[in-house]
C-alpha cells in the first residue's frame, strides 16, 4: 500500500462513524423494522381484544413466542414478555425468593454479574434473605467447587450470567446447571449478551429461568423476555391486569414483541457464519493490540469468550480520555458496562478478576458485529496505537516507569 494511498483511506475512515460497542446496543435490522411498523399504524388493536381486528395481533404474538422458544429448546408457553433484561432479572430473582421462601432464604450469585442481578441482590438483602456472592478467576469464571461448596440446604436460587457484559468472558453453564439440579435448587441465567450470539439450550443446560433483551441482537429496544420453566410458582413482578397469562401485566408490547422474534429468526438463520466471521476478526483484534502496544492485557478468556468481545486494560492512562479521542476518530466503544457509563469507579468486574485500581481504570471494550470490517479494525488499532502514545508521554506515572526501567 503506497503512503499515498494509506493516507487516503485513512481520511476517508475518519468521515465515517465506526461503531465498537455492540454490547450497549445493535443496530436494529431494516427486516425487524419492516416488520414492525403495521402494528404501528395498520394493525394496532389491542391483543388483548376480543373482536377479529386484534385477534391477528394475537396471532403476532404468539408467532413471536414461537420464535423465541424454538431457539431456546423451550415450549411457546414458557415465554414471557418483559420490557427488557434489567426487568427480567429483577422478576426471575424477587419472584423466586419469595414464592419459595418455605424452603430457604438462601441465593448464590457471582461477584461479576450485571446490576441488575447486584442491585436487586442488595435488595433481597435488605428484605432478610441471604446472598453469597461468589468469586471468580483472573479469567472470570466461576469455581464450581466454591460453588458446590456455598450450596447450602436452605439454598433457593442460583443466578449465573451466561456470559459477561463487559470482558465477554463465558460461564460453565451446563455444568452449572447439572450442579444446580443435583442440589434441587433453581438455576437461572442473565443470558442478554448471549442470547442471539451463542447456541443455547435449556433443557440440555438445565435452565429454569433465562432472561433476555431484543436491542443486544438488532432488535427495538424496550422488550425482553423472561423463559420460565413449566412448573415453577413465580408470581408476578408487574400488577395489574391478565396479560401473559396473568403473570405479567400490562398491554403487550406487540411492535416489540413483533421486531424481537424477527429478529430472534434473523439471529439464529446466521448465526454459524457471524460467529465465525466475528471470531476471526475478534482475535486478529487481540492478536494485534497486544503485539503492537505494550503494557497492555486482554481481560477475559483468550478464547472462552463472546465471538465480537475484546476487553483491554492499557497501563498508565485514563480509560475516559481514550474514549474521548476515540470518539475524535469517529470511534464508538466503551471502557465496561453502557449502564455505568457515567460512574468514576473502576469497573466491579475488572476489579473481581484481581486488576488494581490504577490499570482497572484504563480499560476499553470493543465490541464487534457482522457489519464491522478488517479495515475498520485496522484503522482502529492505528488510532489506539497513537492515542495510548499520546496519552502515556502526558503521564507521570509512565515517564516515573520508563526511568525505572532505563536504570
Amino acid at each position: 500500500m503506497t503512503d499515498c494511498y494509506k493516507e487516503r483511506k485513512e481520511n476517508e475512515m475518519e468521515k465515517k462513524i465506526i461503531y465498537l460497542d455492540n454490547a450497549a446496543t445493535t443496530k436494529t435490522k431494516p427486516e425487524v423494522v419492516e416488520a414492525m411498523l403495521p402494528y404501528f399504524t395498520e394493525k394496532f388493536g389491542n391483543p388483548s381484544s376480543v373482536y377479529g381486528f386484534a385477534a391477528q395481533n394475537k396471532e403476532a404474538v404468539t408467532e413471536a413466542r414461537e420464535q423465541i422458544g424454538k431457539a431456546l429448546n423451550a415450549p411457546a408457553q414458557d415465554i414471557y414478555f418483559t420490557a427488557g433484561g434489567s426487568e427480567a432479572d429483577n422478576w426471575a430473582l424477587k419472584a423466586a425468593m419469595e414464592a419459595y421462601k418455605d424452603k430457604g432464604n438462601h441465593l448464590i450469585t457471582t461477584k461479576i454479574e450485571h446490576h441488575a442481578i447486584l442491585h436487586t441482590c442488595e435488595y433481597l438483602e435488605k428484605q432478610g434473605f441471604e446472598v453469597t456472592y461468589l468469586d471468580v478467576d483472573e479469567n472470570g469464571v466461576v469455581d464450581l467447587n466454591q460453588l458446590k461448596a456455598s450450596i447450602r440446604p436452605t439454598t433457593v436460587l442460583i443466578s449465573v450470567m451466561y456470559a459477561n457484559n463487559e470482558i465477554g468472558t463465558l460461564q460453565p453453564i451446563r455444568e452449572i446447571g447439572a450442579i444446580a439440579k443435583e442440589h434441587g435448587v433453581l438455576f437461572h441465567t442473565d443470558a442478554v449478551q448471549a442470547f442471539g450470539q451463542l447456541p443455547i439450550d435449556v433443557v440440555a443446560e438445565n435452565i429454569d429461568m433465562l432472561s433476555a433483551s431484543g436491542h443486544k441482537l438488532n432488535g427495538p429496544k424496550g422488550i425482553g423476555f423472561l423463559y420460565i420453566r413449566k412448573g415453577l410458582k413465580l408470581r408476578s413482578l408487574i400488577h395489574g391486569g391478565g396479560q401473559e397469562r396473568k403473570r405479567r401485566a400490562g398491554t403487550e408490547n406487540v411492535p416489540g414483541i413483533v421486531g424481537f422474534g424477527k429478529a430472534v429468526e434473523l439471529a439464529v438463520a446466521g448465526m454459524d457464519a457471524k460467529m465465525k466471521q466475528e471470531t476471526e476478526l475478534r482475535d486478529y483484534l487481540i492478536t494485534r493490540v497486544l503485539a503492537e502496544i505494550p503494557y497492555t492485557r486482554l481481560n477475559g478468556h483468550r478464547t472462552n469468550r463472546l465471538p465480537n468481545n475484546a476487553n483491554f486494560s492499557f497501563q498508565f492512562i485514563e480509560g475516559e480520555s481514550l474514549l474521548i479521542m476515540l470518539d475524535m476518530k469517529g470511534i464508538c466503544a466503551s471502557s465496561g458496562s453502557a449502564c455505568t457509563s457515567g460512574s468514576l469507579d473502576p469497573s466491579h468486574v475488572l476489579l473481581a478478576i484481581g486488576l488494581p485500581h490504577e490499570i482497572a481504570h484504563g480499560s476499553l471494550r470493543l465490541t464487534l458485529s457482522e457489519e464491522t470490517t478488517k479495515e475498520e479494525i485496522d484503522f482502529t488499532i492505528e488510532q489506539l496505537k497513537a492515542i495510548v502514545a499520546n496519552l502515556r508521554n502526558m503521564s507521570p506515572l509512565y515517564e516515573d516507569f520508563v526511568k525505572k526501567q532505563k536504570k
